[in-house]
């Protein structure tokens, strides 16, 4: 029965931290908008306007990537019964694995992707950890 729970624990994790993700990319645009005549909506218009992003323009990129890490990782670590510390660095490296293809596939500046790959995956796991042995008053297995 624990495999089973730990299957709905990933399933689950890996949605709700995909909706978390895919919820704050729509979401960075209207707060911060790409400059005049930048289509951030395929690679194409992403490539062909890179040169005028700036920093900001990526903060709602890398919110999404660390706060869906996380969410998927919580979310995975208080499901799961047994395997909880195994489960949500599981998650991490799931969303790390995204953030290596996503960097291959979609232009950004050097230093972005290394900030991503960096902050945004693991260290989020770890600390999705951290707040699931407080939350549930239980050390990781």
């Amino acid at each position: 029965m624990d495999i089973v729970r730990l299957i709905i624990a990933v399933v689950t994790g890996v949605v709700a931290g995909s909706a978390v993700n895919m919820g704050l990319i729509l979401l960075g645009p209207s707060i911060i908008p790409p400059p005049a005549g930048v289509d951030m909506s395929t690679t194409q218009g992403m490539q062909a306007g890179i040169h005028l992003l700036t920093a900001k323009h990526f903060v709602f990129p890398f919110l999404a990537h660390a706060l869906g890490t996380f969410t998927g990782a919580l979310v995975t670590y208080l499901i799961s019964r047994k395997y909880r510390n195994r489960a949500a660095w599981g998650m991490g490296l799931f969303f790390l694995a995204g953030g290596v293809v996503a960097a291959n596939l979609i232009p950004a500046p050097g230093w972005f992707i290394a900030t991503d790959l960096a902050l945004a995956y693991l260290p989020m796991a770890w600390l999705a950890i951290l707040l699931g042995d407080k939350l549930t008053n239980h050390p990781a297995s």
